[in-house]
């Protein structure tokens, strides 16, 4: 056989080389044939292409709960009708600063004897842990606490208070008579300003009493939140003169929708948490007032009618006011009931010609 000449051999030497390459990167591999890219947009591409498409993300939906509690207009899960208990606490400088107040859904300060207010406070939809410190009931106080259909819870009482009780035969717990069980005295301070109770406590009293547990009313009308229906002038401070040298004033803090609390001219804060005392309702009632004795007691007037402010959301309204369906309840002119806003309530009475500082 002749030899190919030299330029044909090394032709086809070439093309066997391409093609031994080509059958190499066809027929070798499992894949296409096409190289992979390493640009940011390829990449991205593949990606998508291999995960399932993405589905929309859930939208949180808000669910309105069924059901307000009674007495401070808040919504809740479940319907509410437990007996709510109303605790007389004490303002007496030694008891300063005071503990539970801002868990309760109503408190009214009225004066005791002498130179001193109490506080009838009101808990139902907080289970406060300490409240305090208790004191002593006087009759106005069993009329709240009557017309409220609450748990009395008291440390000591007027002759005219205990009467009124025994013969309506309320509903109490009595830490001087019997039921001391179901209060503790604070180390850290000297009787008669350290003793507490708290909403467990009070309940079990209850319980071992066998005071009936049911509560069907009475009811408060609330308008929604943020709508307040007042029509007065605005008002973001008001000083409530009680007694010579003591004064209450609330400042409204828009940012918050509430008025905050001070005595004396500063901030009144709750022991525990240090937090300043504060209210979405403001209602400051005149009554007629009587002293009745040498020791200072008072015969307060709790039914009315009688003329007041109430205050909301930075604005005012002159009211009257009147006990019915269990409740001190404010009234436009016309007649027509003043709802509260949602939240807790402060009620300030005081005696009738009270000079109020509003601006």
């Amino acid at each position: 056989m002749k030899s190919l000449p030299l330029f044909r051999r090394k032709n086809l030497s070439a093309w066997l080389v391409l093609g031994c390459s080509v059958i190499a990167i066809v027929g070798c591999s499992d894949t296409p044939a096409s190289l992979p890219s390493t640009s940011p947009n390829a990449a991205e591409a593949t990606s998508a292409a291999a995960s399932p498409p993405s589905k929309p993300a859930a939208t949180a939906v808000e669910t309105e709960l069924p059901y307000k509690f009674p007495l401070t207009g808040l919504p809740t899960d479940k319907e509410v009708k437990s007996r709510p208990f109303m605790v007389m606490v004490e303002n007496a400088p030694q008891a300063r600063p005071q503990t539970g107040l801002d868990q309760a859904d109503i408190v009214y300060e009225i004066l005791a004897e002498g130179e001193i207010t109490r506080f009838v406070s009101v808990f139902q939809s907080q289970a406060a842990k300490t409240i305090g410190p208790v004191r002593s009931i006087r009759p106005y106080f069993v009329e709240i606490g009557d017309a409220l259909d609450a748990v009395i819870v008291h440390a000591g009482w007027s002759q005219e208070a205990m009467d009124m009780m025994a013969g309506r035969k309320l509903a109490h717990l009595d830490e001087v008579y019997g039921d001391g069980a179901y209060y503790w005295r604070a180390t850290d301070r000297k009787a008669p300003h350290n003793l507490y109770t708290s909403v467990d406590k009070m309940k079990q009293g209850a319980e071992a009493r066998k005071f009936r547990s049911e509560w069907n009313g009475p009811l408060l009308t609330f308008a929604k939140e943020g709508q307040s229906k007042l029509t007065g002038a605005a008002v973001n401070y008001i000083q409530i003169p009680y007694i010579q040298g003591y004064f209450v004033s609330y400042e409204y803090n828009a940012a918050e929708g509430v008025y905050k609390r001070s005595m004396e001219g500063k901030p009144h804060l709750d022991r525990e948490t240090g937090k300043q005392l504060q209210t979405k309702n403001l209602l400051v009632l005149e009554s007629k007032h009587k002293i009745v004795d040498k020791e200072g007691r008072r015969e307060v007037d709790v039914f009315g009618p009688g003329k007041g402010v109430i205050l909301q959301e930075g604005k005012s309204q002159q009211i009257t006011w009147e006990r019915k369906n269990g409740m001190l309840r404010a009234y436009a002119e016309g007649g027509k009931e003043v709802p509260l806003l949602p939240g807790n309530t402060w009620v300030q009475i005081v005696p009738e010609g009270t000079a109020l500082k509003m601006e």
